[in-house]
């Protein structure tokens, strides 16, 4: 009766690591699936809900010599965080993502420059660029 017992437990502990995997394995997927949200330069509304990720393709990379930042007047910290940069193959081939995390309910404005010495006064370096937002986060 007692090496019943024993198997019983084993088995139920078997049981119990097996749905935890499983249910590991379909967060891991439906992540995936539900990747951020990318806006474009001409997005210049973005909505989206406190919590969420999404992402700004910017044109170029650094190997031209230009960057991009988040350029004053800086977003309202407890609406829109900055969450880094990445690169992939974009639509029109090698782009650059800044990546941003929505906080909490709110509006905030988010300035892009893409300067080179991104000093004051950035967005009036010759071959700046600047993008401009409106972000409302729900």
């Amino acid at each position: 009766m007692e090496n019943s017992d024993i198997s019983r437990g084993a088995r139920t502990l078997v049981i119990v690591i097996a749905i935890a995997a499983l249910l590991i394995a379909l967060h891991s997927f439906f992540s995936q699936l539900s990747a951020p949200k990318v806006y474009g330069p001409d997005d210049t509304e973005i909505a989206v809900s406190a919590g969420e990720h999404f992402s700004v393709e910017v044109a170029g990379g650094p190997a031209d010599g230009f960057r991009w930042i988040v350029a004053a007047p800086r977003p309202d910290p407890a609406v829109l965080r900055t969450a880094g940069a990445h690169e992939a193959r974009g639509s029109a081939g090698p782009a650059r993502y800044l990546d941003f995390e929505a906080v909490r309910p709110g509006r905030t404005d988010l300035r892009l420059v893409r300067c080179r010495r991104c000093s004051a006064g950035a967005a009036d370096e010759p071959g700046a660029r600047v993008l401009n937002f409106r972000v409302t986060v729900g």
